[in-house]
């Protein structure tokens, strides 16, 4: 294979004239992780309650619950991502559809994206805190109530703490598989990291560099998130359970 391999095309001044194309994998890099992270706070707090409604007694919560988590894991991600950038400020009111696709293209992609990755997330999320709340002893929740405490203080106090300890490991396959999505981000234009590569290869027709660097960046990341969800499912582990010595 004749292919001239130039590593140093990444010090190289970028297109743009204001930065290397170093300084572009870095930025896209940047909004990379910023998406992701922001992405995983709304995953983390709304499919925690969705998770929560789906084991509550009440029909309607729990039905309410099943219909959020159906409809968000069933629709592929793309759609969804189409959805929430071209659909949505049209179905909004006037003023503030207008107000939306008037403003910053760039903080347009983030904000959607953000809103999609993060509920999509939460699905799974919430399926994985239900049943970590299933799987634990049923008089768990039944001394809980004869000590006085209400539902909620139950769940808030005796059942999620246990819950979120059984389901660490699966949270941090969704906390890395939430990286990993971000790059369809690139499909509405945010210049995230893998935009930023496919960017790197039309200017400098440097394929192979460009993908490589950026397959070590997505290693690195992730490598990180293992290491420290890894440190903190030892810290936090219950003897007898899920993980416990």
């Amino acid at each position: 294979m004749s292919y001239n391999w130039n590593w140093g095309v990444f010090l190289q001044p970028s297109a743009s004239g204001d930065d290397t194309y170093l300084g572009w994998l870095f930025t896209g890099l940047k909004w990379t992780i910023s998406l992701s992270l922001s992405a995983w706070v709304i995953a983390l707090i709304v499919g925690s309650i969705i998770g929560v409604l789906r084991t509550v007694p009440n029909r309607w919560l729990s039905g309410f619950a099943t219909g959020y988590v159906e409809l968000f894991r069933n629709i592929p991600l793309l759609v969804q991502l189409f959805i929430w950038y071209f659909v949505l400020p049209e179905l909004l009111p006037a003023d503030l559809g207008n107000a939306f696709k008037q403003s910053n293209p760039l903080w347009q992609q983030f904000f959607c994206a953000m809103l999609c990755l993060g509920l999509f997330t939460s699905a799974r999320v919430a399926e994985q805190v239900r049943s970590g709340i299933e799987s634990l002893p049923k008089g768990q929740k039944n001394a809980g109530l004869a000590m006085g405490f209400t539902l909620p203080q139950v769940y808030r106090h005796v059942l999620m703490p246990m819950a979120y300890r059984i389901i660490m490991p699966p949270l941090t396959s969704e906390f890395l598989n939430i990286f990993k999505n971000s790059a369809v981000a690139t499909t509405i234009g945010l210049i995230e990291l893998s935009r930023q590569a496919q960017q790197l290869v039309d200017y400098t027709a440097q394929p192979y560099e460009a993908f490589i660097a950026v397959t070590v960046m997505y290693l690195l990341i992730n490598v990180t998130v293992m290491f420290l969800m890894r440190r903190l499912e030892e810290k936090v582990r219950v003897p007898g359970f899920v993980g416990g010595k």
